[in-house]
């Protein structure tokens, strides 16, 4: 069993720390506050309110904060405080980025990594902590083949499946491709809806068959169990709204071109929220 260091025990992350407790590692975790402490420990996990001592002698430390100005926070420190994570991490340790992030994030990471010794993977995460309990959350990561092969074991305590899709940067990269399509269903799904009132289909009849028709997706059963469009985007519109913006910019950063995607990604969408 390996010792894990863990920052982010928020909505993703407190049931993550329950699943590698749950796998016999030792879990020490950042809590800012006692409320914070108090659930972790509840989990059966190490609650510390410093980073240098959640890091401090871990194999993996693992980073599921909210946005990419966070990751850069928490691993790299800032010019009037410590170095972050990977100042504090032991030389040999892995850090492991399930945040959705732009790759150069991971590139800057990677770099500043090596002057500590320590090896990155970026383990982009798709599903929601209903797949975490049930230890079926779906992995992208990229990284060196070592440090992965050495890390799936723990990975695997929460993801499966963990697929080792290329090199650092690159389970972000198959995560913002996911994410733009995944939005762009949704916009599709909603213009269907529209399609079925004007033929006189009623929303519920229409979610009710589609997904058992050759047009079915993931994506069309999760929006048939909220019961239509702007429920389902109502329900993850915080993640979503941050996923597909982190998607915008990193392919304009990038050069690319999101083409028929981004029209269908904003299908709807302002009808819905007039």
């Amino acid at each position: 069993m390996s010792r894990v260091g863990f920052i982010g025990a928020g909505r993703m992350g407190l049931p993550i720390v329950q699943r590698l407790v749950g796998a016999g590692h030792e879990v020490h975790v950042l809590g800012r506050t006692d409320e914070k402490r108090a659930a972790i420990e509840e989990v059966g996990a190490t609650a510390l309110a410093d980073l240098e001592e959640v890091c401090a002698g871990a194999e993996l430390v693992a980073v599921c904060v909210f946005t990419d100005e966070q990751v850069r926070e928490v691993c790299l420190g800032d010019i009037s405080g410590p170095d972050g994570a990977l100042g504090s991490m032991p030389r040999g340790a892995t850090l492991v980025v399930h945040t959705t992030v732009s790759p150069r994030t991971i590139e800057t990471l990677v770099a500043e990594a090596e002057r500590y010794g320590i090896a990155v993977i970026d383990a982009a995460v798709s599903g929601g902590p209903h797949d975490i309990a049930a230890g079926t959350l779906t992995l992208f990561v990229g990284g060196p083949d070592d440090a992965v092969a050495t890390t799936t074991p723990v990975l695997e305590s929460y993801g499966d499946p963990v697929l080792h899709v290329g090199a650092s940067g690159d389970g972000q990269r198959v995560k913002l491709v996911n994410n733009a399509l995944f939005a762009a269903q949704i916009g599709l799904l909603a213009e269907a809806e529209e399609l079925g009132r004007q033929l006189g289909v009623g929303e519920a009849s229409l979610l009710a068959a589609l997904p058992h028709g050759s047009s079915a997706s993931k994506v069309m059963g999760n929006v048939a169990m909220r019961g239509s469009v702007a429920a389902f985007r109502s329900a993850v519109g915080e993640f979503l709204s941050k996923d597909v913006a982190v998607v915008r910019k990193t392919v304009a950063e990038l050069g690319g071109d999101l083409g028929i995607l981004d029209a269908a990604i904003d299908a709807r969408t302002a009808s819905e929220h007039a």
